[in-house]
């Protein structure tokens, strides 16, 4: 875990931007001493994102499969697109 003080996100913005990139790991910012601020570079937040709609949509997935919603095997799946589509 990476903690610095918002006096450093404030005097040294480029180091903590470096450093933030560099580790790919949110930075926790103090401020008094208490937590106030999680600063990430965009890619980092843009995974973490990513992660978590994957996340929601396996725990969706899992509730319809613990609600006993009917489920398809790969091959169930191709022949419905290809009856879909005309394909044969």
């Amino acid at each position: 875990m990476i903690i610095k003080s918002s006096t450093s996100l404030r005097n040294d913005y480029g180091a903590i931007s470096s450093l933030a990139h560099e580790t790919q790991e949110p930075i926790y910012i103090t401020k008094n001493g208490e937590g106030d601020l999680v600063v990430m570079s965009i890619d980092a937040f843009e995974r973490r994102e990513e992660t978590m709609r994957l996340r929601a949509k396996l725990e969706y997935a899992e509730l319809s499969r613990l609600r006993g919603e009917r489920i398809y095997t790969l091959e169930e799946s191709k022949k419905e697109l290809d009856a879909i589509y005309g394909r044969s």
